[in-house]
């Protein structure tokens, strides 16, 4: 239970009130800045965004310019073009023009504000296998030629092994 507070001409007054119905009213006053409605929108993101929502992930916002993420240049690059339908859903959603312009950055390992990121586990680099004739064409290939030493650099690839 919380007091909420009121003040009359008689003087003042306690009534208790639930905690449920007076936070929203308290956190409101408090939240000057509008956080509270960008938290709802990372919420809301893939509900509010249909198929769009995996391909462009919340990173921020810098004043009225919104940042999302795309995990790959050629989506990032597709996605400019839906940026007014993008900013059309996002503001309607918030009530408010809030935002102006959007701006896509890549991904590149950071966690979207919503939560939501693959775990995908980078591919291990691929083991490889050492040709069986491997040195044969030593004598073949001059020692000075730039062919010629690639080829010993790649002899040495497989000398630690």
């Amino acid at each position: 239970m919380a007091f909420l507070r009121h003040h009359s001409r008689s003087g003042r007054r306690n009534k208790a009130v639930r905690v449920g119905s007076a936070l929203p009213d308290f956190l409101g006053r408090l939240d000057t800045t509008g956080g509270m409605s960008l938290v709802r929108l990372w919420r809301e993101w893939d509900r509010l965004m249909g198929e769009m929502a995996p391909l462009a992930r919340p990173l921020g916002h810098r004043g009225s310019r919104l940042i999302l993420a795309a995990e790959d240049p050629m989506i990032m690059q597709e996605a400019q073009y839906l940026a007014p339908l993008l900013l059309g859903k996002i503001n309607a959603f918030l009530g408010e023009e809030v935002f102006d312009k959007v701006t896509f950055e890549l991904l590149n390992g950071r966690v979207p504000l919503d939560g939501d990121f693959s775990k995908q586990e980078p591919p291990r680099p691929r083991q490889l296998k050492k040709p069986e004739n491997l040195g044969g064409l030593d004598t073949a290939l001059a020692p000075d030629s730039a062919i010629g030493r690639c080829y010993r650099a790649y002899q040495r690839m497989f000398a630690d092994k």
